[in-house]
């Protein structure tokens, strides 16, 4: 199954303890916790480019599978990582957060973040 599309987050679960966790102010996390992002995978290969708008914020982050890249986190900032993959599985880790990104079906993706035992659970649907 290819990653490519366009998904529309549809549920989050732990959002407002995940950011303070990570250290996003509050007057963000208020913000943040109503808004649908939208996220746009392109994969050719081992090559993939994730676009993530929400709001007005566009974060944009592109890797090969394998090889050290330059990812931008939530919080703005950038960070050398490697991102995996097994199977419909794409998995980084960046600053102690756990990332996996799994194609559940063909219109379903669901990414998990860990931080100190705090999971982050999104659910996004093929658009």
């Amino acid at each position: 199954m290819s990653f490519t599309g366009k998904y529309q987050l549809e549920s989050q679960e732990n959002f407002e303890s995940f950011m303070k966790a990570i250290g996003l102010p509050d007057e963000l996390i208020q913000k943040g916790k109503d808004i649908k992002s939208l996220s746009e995978i392109e994969e050719n290969g081992d090559n993939f480019k994730v676009t993530v708008t929400t709001g007005t914020k566009v974060l944009v982050n592109t890797f090969i599978v394998g090889q050290e890249a330059d990812l931008e986190t939530v919080t703005g900032e950038k960070i050398k990582a490697v991102v995996k993959r097994e199977g419909n599985k794409l998995m980084v880790s960046l600053k102690g957060i756990e990332s996996v990104t799994e194609l559940v079906d063909a219109n379903t993706i669901v990414n998990t973040m860990t931080l100190g035992g705090i999971v982050y659970k999104r659910i996004s649907k093929r658009v």
